[in-house]
């Protein structure tokens, strides 16, 4: 049986993906501050609900690096690398 996902975790998800797939590098900052902020919300849930989310837990992690990842290239080179 699958377990059901809640709607918190389907948001930062959603957010997430929506800011890593982004075409306007004028929009990706406001999405990188809207998918961070939704991480760091779930991550304090799921911090004070019992139980183990250690999967969740390691995707919030890795969609925060990535995340940052993001946002130094985007500082550093100011857009995005041209397809040869």
């Amino acid at each position: 049986m699958a377990l059901a996902i809640s709607p918190k975790a389907k948001d930062w998800k959603d957010l997430y993906v929506a800011a890593l797939l982004e075409g306007d590098k004028e929009k990706i900052p406001l999405l990188i501050d809207q998918a961070e902020r939704a991480i760091v919300d779930r991550a304090h849930e799921l911090f004070r609900s019992a139980g183990d989310h250690i999967q969740e837990e390691e995707g919030l992690d890795d969609a925060l690096y990535a995340l940052h990842a993001l946002k130094t290239c985007l500082a550093t080179h100011g857009r995005f690398a041209e397809a040869a």
